[in-house]
């Protein structure tokens, strides 16, 4: 009696826990269909072809982004408020994805005249000083022609402007872009933290929210895809 008491509960756990995955198995063939991050803008919306200088008087072009996964903000380095969180947050997300291939972080300078690649490299010197830890293997901070600069920004559904009575003389986006492989703007669902589409880089809940969904749209990259026929 015992030994078929105890074959009725195996078959009852087998059909719980055992079968259920299996079957799910065999009818997507180990394909993952969750749900993916969403494509921010109208259908066929992309980042366009640019050409900025990096913190190291190199040439930035959007081919250097290419097969990347990329975080991009708007930032100045004479910013007496928000500039110098952001960049913290910038960090850290960083620093939380290091370990992660085929991801770079770009911020794009809203003061050209100033923000040139020098006073970029200083910038991010003066950071580290203050226990930021900058990356600058994967992490390119652009000036360029103002106009271009300014232009680029609506493409990432960021404002960014010169205005005298603004704090430093510039107001500027907080919020951080995911920009997939293809150059879209993606953006995780159901965070009640963020308004949809960007992150907000003074806030470290939505940072977390960021890196979470930056590890989603790389397992989107590595699932097969599911053939339909």
């Amino acid at each position: 009696m015992k030994k078929q008491k105890k074959a009725v509960i195996f078959l009852i756990l087998f059909l719980l826990l055992i079968l259920p995955p299996l079957v799910y198995f065999y009818v997507t063939r180990g394909y993952n269909n969750f749900i993916k991050l969403e494509i921010v803008g109208q259908e066929g919306h992309k980042i366009p072809d640019f050409s900025f200088i990096n913190q190291h008087n190199e040439v930035f072009v959007q081919d250097s982004l290419q097969n990347n996964i990329y975080v991009a903000n708007f930032f100045f380095t004479s910013c007496p408020t928000i500039c110098p969180i952001m960049t913290k947050n910038m960090a850290y997300v960083q620093e939380q994805l290091s370990v992660y291939p085929n991801i770079k972080f770009i911020s794009h300078t809203v003061d050209p005249l100033n923000d040139t690649p020098e006073r970029m490299l200083e910038y991010v010197k003066e950071m580290n000083s203050k226990n930021v830890a900058i990356d600058l293997n994967n992490w390119h901070f652009l000036t360029g022609e103002k106009e271009e600069l300014y232009e680029i920004a609506k493409s990432y559904f960021v404002n960014v402007s010169e205005d005298e009575l603004a704090p430093g003389g510039f107001l500027h986006s907080e919020y951080f872009v995911l920009i997939d492989k293809e150059g879209r703007v993606r953006s995780g669902v159901g965070h009640d933290n963020n308004v949809f589409g960007v992150y907000d880089g003074t806030n470290e809940v939505h940072m977390m929210d960021l890196i979470d969904d930056i590890k989603v749209l790389m397992a989107e990259y590595k699932r097969p895809v599911k053939n339909e026929d």
